[in-house]
């Protein structure tokens, strides 16, 4: 059984970082100095597990900022939640601000990370060679560089540019030496790829002793990837509406000149990933069946559901699970093991992005689609035929992996001596007449990466689906008609059961045209990367989301039953503003520091 990293957020009962120094030399005896800290394996393992617990945990996006999970499933356009409580419903109307708590905590919490992983890198060369030895630091220290990489990377890609802090202050410094200013985007990034490149030198192919979730040479190449494909798109690369955003003695903060070099650097740096790890160390997750459908259909599913099988690059072990509730359908009647909230709900935008099992999406001529009616249809996951309304039968397989609509056969039957069928009208099990919360609010439910239990396990942040992915984008925007565009897009399509892109029988005629392809890349992106916190940072980096998050929210129709529910009904507006497509600097910080500069906006 593979063996996981377990998070520790506090070393031996006191805080680990140089400003407690003081006090910890003052404190008795038995209590720990930093100096104790290096003397010991056991400690050292600690404090750099430390430093690993900020690592985002994507399974908790209910209650923002626990386990430093994100809003980003309900915040994009692919998904809402029915609650008022969830960060998410202040930003897709534009009513959050820079005072706001979720605000301060990524920031405060991503950069004490950062501290604590600069001190870590200023101090383990002394570290007892007794306890630890020369391989060891050299090893831990390249973890340590990785994770601050990491951190200022998940930093750039909420606040834009930040300031790099990369020494650790004395706690009685002057004013003087606390006051810092942001660097340009440039320095950001260049920051992260270095440290990155600085960092595969000393680290592992495969995790040491099993420990899945600790850096690796695949995991610091991929985020090199993720970092230069952020600076290479429209929101960072010569992008006039940030033109404001200038540090104090005027320079601007985010190039207004585009590069597409920049673009050219992305696919290398994807290109290179692939040369080097694919297939020997990652490749494409997929089961055999005799049934191709039913193949892509589980091959789909569970590439998030089995922990660290051959696509994942990274992911955060042992996390604690909130998804399992919201997104298992309410269930009222039945046993409690198969009874959720059911409040995150997949928007109807989502669900007609989803293409048809010809692989043509659902306003194409010949798709297949019908728009009204109900057909005897048997879901891939179902062990009968049902009746299903006519827009939900015969699409592809990656749609019965994302969506639970009404009146489908729910995953996990537990013991339950009738079939649980969801079943969302109003007087349903899983309606407004059983709840006004725990409930979907578009009339459908986000079905992906659901489990038979709410246990903790791994939370997946990045496989190597989606570095093929960029690596086409790149490509498009760098190279357009340049054959591997539709060689790593159809990857993705094989494995999903739909037909590939191209000229030859049996396949999809597409065009080469560079603006034709960035919208089926987009296209694809959108399905293949559904509610895997993707799509947020997608519509962000690509400066679309003034449209596509400005649009009302539609679905079902939750307040009626049989042929009513099925009439497509608007849940709720959304605003996006300019301002939105960064987070504001918490204006905690701004208060403190003089030389911090605000997003435009804020």
């Amino acid at each position: 059984m593979k063996k996981i990293l377990v998070m520790i957020l506090m070393v031996i009962g006191v805080t680990v970082s140089p400003s407690c120094k003081k006090y910890l030399d003052q404190v008795p005896d038995d209590r720990l100095t930093m100096d104790d800290i290096f003397t010991s394996k056991k400690y050292v393992d600690e404090y750099l597990a430390s430093i690993y617990s900020n690592i985002p945990n994507e399974l908790m996006q209910r209650y923002i900022n626990s386990d430093h999970s994100g809003p980003w499933i309900a915040s994009s356009d692919e998904a809402m939640y029915n609650w008022d409580f969830n960060y998410s419903r202040n930003m897709n109307q534009s009513t959050w601000a820079s005072t706001d708590g979720p605000v301060s905590d990524f920031w405060t919490d991503y950069y004490k990370s950062i501290r604590s992983a600069t001190d870590f890198i200023d101090k383990i060369d002394a570290a007892n060679p007794v306890e630890v030895n020369d391989a060891l630091k050299t090893r831990y220290k390249a973890e340590a560089k990785a994770l601050r990489a990491l951190y200022y990377f998940w930093l750039i890609r909420m606040y834009g540019p930040v300031p790099l802090i990369n020494k650790v202050t004395s706690p009685d410094a002057p004013l003087s030496d606390l006051l810092v200013e942001r660097n340009t985007f440039e320095e950001c990034v260049n920051f992260v790829v270095t440290e990155l490149d600085a960092a595969y030198a000393d680290l592992p192919l495969q995790p040491i002793n099993d420990e899945y979730g600790r850096m690796t040479k695949g995991i610091v190449k991929a985020y090199k990837e993720q970092a230069l494909l952020l600076a290479a798109s429209p929101l960072f690369n010569g992008n006039t509406d940030m033109a404001s955003l200038v540090n104090k003695a005027g320079i601007p903060l985010i190039s207004q000149t585009y590069e597409p070099n920049k673009w050219k650097l992305a696919a290398d740096a994807a290109k290179a990933f692939i040369d080097e790890f694919v297939p020997s160390t990652y490749d494409l997750y997929s089961v055999q069946n005799g049934d191709p459908f039913i193949a892509a259909y589980l091959s789909c599913r569970d590439i998030s559901l089995l922990n660290w099988n051959k696509e994942w690059i990274f992911g955060r072990s042992n996390s604690g699970v909130y998804s399992w509730h919201d997104k298992t359908p309410l269930h009222k009647g039945y046993t409690t093991e198969v009874q959720g909230f059911g409040a995150l709900g997949a928007t109807q935008k989502m669900v007609d992005a989803y293409f048809m099992g010809n692989g043509l999406a659902i306003d194409v001529p010949g798709s297949g689609y019908q728009q009204a009616g109900f057909v005897e249809f048997k879901a891939p996951f179902d062990i009968k035929a049902r009746s299903t309304f006519a827009q939900w039968a015969n699409r592809e397989p990656r749609f019965y992996v994302g969506i639970t609509y009404n009146n489908s056969y729910w995953l996990y039957q537990g013991s339950n001596n009738r079939e649980v069928v969801t079943n969302m009208e109003f007087s349903g099990n899983s309606g407004r007449s059983q709840s006004s919360s725990d409930i979907s609010p578009t009339g459908y439910t986000v079905r992906k990466d659901v489990t038979n239990n709410a246990n903790s396990r791994g939370s997946m942040l990045l496989r190597l689906g989606q570095i093929y992915l960029d690596y086409a984008e790149a490509l498009n925007e760098y190279e357009p008609g340049n054959p591997n565009i539709l060689t790593y897009l159809n990857l993705i399509r094989k494995r999903a059961g739909v037909p590939a892109y191209g000229n030859a029988s049996g396949q999809i005629p597409v065009s080469t045209d560079q603006s034709i392809m960035r919208s089926i890349i987009r296209r694809e992106r959108q399905v293949e990367l559904s509610f895997e916190s993707v799509r947020y940072f997608d519509c962000h980096r690509w400066k679309i989301a003034m449209e596509t998050d400005n649009e009302p929210v539609r679905g079902m129709n939750m307040y009626a039953d049989g042929s009513a529910f099925y009439q497509l009904t608007t849940v709720a507006d959304r605003t996006f503003r300019q301002r939105d497509y960064l987070w504001p600097i918490p204006n905690d910080e701004i208060l403190k520091n003089s030389l911090l500069v605000q997003n435009p906006g804020w």
